[in-house]
This record gives C-alpha cells, sequence and structure tokens, in this order.
C-alpha cells in the first residue's frame, strides 16, 4: 500500500530523488557519497551547484552569499543574532510559536536585548499579529514565516528600512519571495530542500564581518563562512548531496512558481473540506492558515477512534497532531502530491457521511 506522508518533519522528497541518492549510497564516481571526501573535487562540485541552485529558485542577487551550515534552525537562533548585533544589541522580535520563542531565548542568551514588539502567545499562537509597531532603536526584526507547530503563515511580511532576519525553515521554496527583501534568511533543510544535517543561509554580503559581538566562535562566524565557500569544516555531505538532486528536481518541474501553485491547491482542497464537514474544524485564524502545516480537531472526541483506525488503514501517516494543540497536524510540503490530500479528505467525508 502507498504511504502518504503528512509528517512534520523530517520531509517528504520525490520519489526520484530518493532513488538518485541511493544509488550515490552505492556509487557516486566509484565511491560512496557516503565516504567521499568533502575535500575532492567531485564533492567540491556538488556544493558549488548545492549554492548556485539556490540562486536560481529563489532569484538571489548577486550582492548575497549562500551557505550550508550545520546546526539547524535552533543553531540558526544564535548564528542569527550574533552576526547582526550592531552598536545597540538591540533587536525586535515577533513572537508567534514556538521555534519564536526559541529565537528569543537565544538572542538573549547571546546578548541582544530583545523587544518582543508583537505575539500571538494570548490565544495559544493561533494568529498572525497585525496591529503592531515596528521598533527603530534596535539592529534588526526577526520573524519567523511558518510556524510548524501552530500552523500559521506570514501572507505578508513586515516591512521595515532595518536590517530584515527570517527563520524560512518549514516554507522556503515553497513560495516566490523577494530574497533582497531581507538581510539574512536561514532555514533547516529537513522540510523542503532535503535531510535533516544541513542548514541553508542565505545572507547579505554587506551584512558580514560587521558584528559588534565580543563572542563570536568561528564556526558562527558567517564571514568565515562565505571566504571558504562553505566548506570551512567538514560540511553535512549527503544532506547537501540530497538538497542539490532535489532543487534539481524543483526546477526541472516548474521551479518555485509551480510548486506555489502545488501547494495552494492542496491547501483549498483540504482547508475546504475542514471548513464543509460538520465533524472537524480548523485551529488558526483563517486569514493567516499556513500552506505547509493544517491543523484540525475533531468537534466531538467520540469519533477519534473511528478516523484514527480510518486514516490509519488508508495508508496516511504522521498525522497526530502536535501535543501544544491537540488533534491533527496535515503537514504539506512541496513533494506530497495532491493525490494524498484528495485521499485524507476522502476519509474525512466517509467518516461524515457515517456519523454526521
Amino acid at each position: 500500500m502507498k504511504k502518504h506522508n503528512f509528517g512534520a518533519g523530517p520531509c517528504i522528497l520525490p520519489q526520484e530523488v530518493f532513488k538518485q541518492a541511493a544509488d550515490a549510497v552505492i556509487d557516486f564516481n566509484g565511491l560512496s557519497i557516503l565516504e567521499v571526501s568533502h575535500r575532492h573535487k567531485d564533492y567540491e562540485a556538488v556544493m558549488d551547484e548545492a549554492r548556485n541552485l539556490v540562486k536560481q529558485a529563489l532569484n538571489v542577487p548577486d550582492d548575497y552569499e549562500v551557505l550550508y551550515l550545520q546546526g539547524g534552525a535552533t543553531l540558526g537562533f544564535t548564528i542569527a543574532a550574533l552576526n547582526m548585533m550592531r552598536d545597540t544589541k538591540r533587536a525586535g522580535y515577533m513572537n508567534t510559536g514556538t521555534w519564536a520563542s526559541g529565537a528569543i531565548k537565544e538572542a538573549k542568551k547571546a546578548g541582544i536585548d530583545v523587544n518582543v514588539f508583537a505575539s500571538s502567545e494570548d490565544k495559544n499562537f493561533n494568529y498572525i499579529p497585525k496591529d503592531y509597531t515596528i521598533p527603530t532603536d534596535v539592529d534588526y526584526i526577526h520573524f519567523t514565516s511558518n510556524n510548524t507547530i501552530f500552523g500559521t503563515q506570514f501572507k505578508e511580511f513586515p516591512k521595515t528600512d532595518l536590517p530584515l532576519v527570517c527563520d524560512m525553515s518549514s516554507d522556503i521554496f515553497s513560495q516566490e519571495i523577494n530574497v533582497a527583501d531581507f538581510d539574512l534568511i536561514y532555514a533547516g533543510a529537513q522540510k523542503n530542500l532535503g535531510p535533516a544535517g544541513a542548514t541553508l543561509y542565505i545572507v547579505k554580503k554587506s551584512v558580514l564581518g560587521k558584528s559588534t559581538s565580543t563572542f563570536m566562535p568561528s564556526y558562527m562566524d558567517l564571514k568565515i563562512h562565505a571566504e571558504k565557500d562553505s566548506m570551512f569544516n567538514t560540511p553535512p555531505v549527503f544532506s547537501v548531496y540530497v538538497a542539490m538532486l532535489n532543487l534539481r528536481h524543483l526546477l526541472a518541474n516548474g521551479g518555485v512558481k509551480a510548486m506555489a501553485a502545488r501547494n495552494k491547491a492542496k491547501g483549498d482542497l483540504l482547508y475546504n473540506e475542514i471548513d464543509s464537514n460538520p465533524l472537524f474544524v480548523g485551529t488558526t485564524a483563517v486569514e493567516d492558515r499556513s500552506l505547509m502545516n493544517v491543523n484540525f480537531v475533531l468537534k466531538d472526541e467520540a469519533h477519534k477512534e473511528a478516523f484514527d483506525a480510518a486514516w490509519k488503514a488508508a495508508g496516511i501517516v504522521g498525522l497526530n497532531g502536535h501535543r501544544s494543540v491537540g488533534g491533527y497536524r496535515a503537514s504539506m510540503y512541496n513533494a506530497l502530491e495532491l493525490e494524498s490530500v484528495q485521499v485524507l479528505v476522502d476519509v474525512m467525508r466517509d467518516l461524515a457521511n457515517k456519523h454526521a
């Protein structure tokens, strides 16, 4: 039976990419991709292509660097704070969920005086704040574009003349963006890019080497990574290789624009069912609904046993909601097919026909 993977991460990837990656585990120009030296010219070509494909996919301007590091967005919280720190040592943060809260916590540890100028914590992060004033006496502004746990997503990004920093871990490559609006974008690979292990950084060159932090470990200095072409230390070889394969696949199938249209179709299909089905209700503000992570609950828990048995029998996996929200979470990253969403919708309709 085909499995329909709605898991929040690590991500689903195209079957073609899985097959190519599996072949390279056995034979990558005579060696396994798992054992090839990261200093060999064959792997240096992989890193170069993986960086250049990001530039193609997102139309990255020439005055930006594309880097692959490790540590996930969790380390990115600190890297962003240290590299963006300037004379005021203050920053404005928007708190829209667990990962935004984590970024705030780590920025404080890095020595940033954090101004949380917008938050949706008052309603368990089920909406994106809109009535806020962006501070002007700070070094940079930070936000999280998509909130994986709570199922909200920015439809419009904050507008500011200050340096703008964004954690795009769970929706990068899912929609078109203007990279030039940002000074720093960082994203864990394990949603739309590739397997866990790599973290993507897109940073404006003018940002590099300007930090006023007295604490800057070499690994956290993006300037050093840029000077070394993302090869300062042993990179996450396999993760970067699969990211390269996935980006090739993305560009060969219409690029980010095509993915955005696919993602909208999937979101419309599932949200329409949630809104019309008498047994279910969404948990987030309608205008802020994420196209990557769809959260919903049963109106009556008496139907939980029947629903759980039905979606599991249909080959659906990863549908259980996060403990912070409960209910169900359908994560629909780029590689998830519309067919899989239709399977879930059919299960929901069948349940309503039997029990509504």
